[in-house]
């Protein structure tokens, strides 16, 4: 690692659970002395509450966002900088970084990243592989087409949902249930079921949408393994986190899933942190999809003992890591923490430092 007193980490706009992961860098077990930096639209973002240094960024796209990255690097002599927002632009992008000495913790892999951004070319290529499962889908842009891949996964057996090729999360994604009693739904909670009809209704409003992915249900337990590498991508650590009631989560010594995690390695070495999410029917573990970046809930499997946000830094910064033996066997939940938020100057350029 580089030998300074101090070490200065970048986040650009992440999720809230930043926040989570700025304080385990903070906190790690060697002792490393860090400066978290943070940037964000909006000035009141949680995920900037753990930072030193915050102060909002602007909204733009393609070359004027990473013209931005690259001078607040280059400013604030950032040394590693952790992106979550337009990281296949910042890895097409990645010499401007290397020229000013800001190491990115991303995968420098174009072709790959591409991939794993629209989900049915990954799948068509994990198909190819043959390393994991992938659930039975077809890709449609217009209503016809949506009556087809339905009508033909239903025959199939299948039950059926459907998300955008390029979603993140579960934004966009919607089950199909054509035993829904949409009274009951209307006086009840907020769902996201619609029957066929629904959905077909909707679709057919227009000639053509962007893609679609109409897939078989996966209704088993689902599992996130989260996953550590080193810059080779070569595998240092794997841990299966199943969703359980509620909140619960427990992080499992799944072999089959550690298996998986390994021969996700060997074929694409993924550096740094990323997560492997799955999802099993009929005891099939079956793949949902990878993101090449700290998952939602890492701070969650950081319980085994193995910090991943600090040791994604170290790992990037050349560091040597040792065996990693996380606990298993462990159940996890959270609840809800009031805090004082610390406040902006409400100017343009609005920061905080401490």
């Amino acid at each position: 690692m580089k030998n300074k007193q101090e070490l200065r980490v970048y986040f650009n706009r992440w999720f809230s659970v930043a926040y989570h992961y700025m304080n385990s860098i903070r906190n790690n077990e060697d002792g490393v002395k860090f400066k978290l930096y943070g940037t964000h639209p909006d000035a009141t973002h949680m995920a900037l509450q753990a930072a030193d240094y915050a102060t909002t960024e602007p909204v733009l796209e393609g070359t004027a966002y990473i013209d931005f990255l690259v001078d607040f690097c280059r400013g604030h002599e950032i040394d590693v900088f952790i992106p979550r927002l337009r990281m296949l632009d910042i890895a097409r992008n990645i010499g401007r970084f290397d020229e000013i000495g800001t190491t990115v913790t991303v995968c420098r892999d174009v072709e790959l990243l591409e991939k794993l951004t629209v989900k049915d070319k990954f799948y068509e290529e994990v198909r190819g592989t043959g390393i994991m499962e992938v659930p039975a889908y077809e890709v449609v842009t217009d209503a016809e087409g949506f009556k087809r891949a339905y009508e033909r996964l239903t025959s199939e057996g299948y039950r059926i949902c459907f998300k955008p090729t390029d979603s993140e999360g579960g934004l966009g994604f919607r089950i199909l249930n054509d035993n829904r009693n949409a009274l009951a739904d209307l006086f009840g909670y907020v769902t996201n079921e619609l029957t066929f009809e629904e959905a077909y209704a909707i679709l057919s409003r227009v000639e053509s949408f962007p893609e679609l992915m109409v897939m078989e249900l996966l209704e088993g337990p689902e599992y996130s393994i989260d996953c550590l590498a080193d810059r080779d991508g070569a595998l240092l650590a794997a841990v299966p986190r199943r969703k359980a009631d509620g909140r619960l989560r427990v992080l499992e010594q799944d072999a089959e899933l550690i298996a998986i995690a390994h021969r996700v390695a060997e074929t694409y070495r993924i550096p740094f942190n990323y997560n492997i999410q799955m999802r099993c029917t009929g005891g099939v573990p079956k793949l949902l999809e990878i993101n090449p970046r700290m998952s939602g809930g890492l701070h969650a499997t950081c319980l085994t003992g193995i910090n991943f946000p600090y040791l994604g830094v170290k790992a990037a910064l050349g560091g040597k890591i040792g065996p990693l033996v996380p606990e298993y066997g462990i159940m996890t939940s959270h609840i809800e923490l009031s805090m004082r938020m610390q406040t902006f100057d409400q100017r343009i350029s609005q920061s905080v430092s401490r």
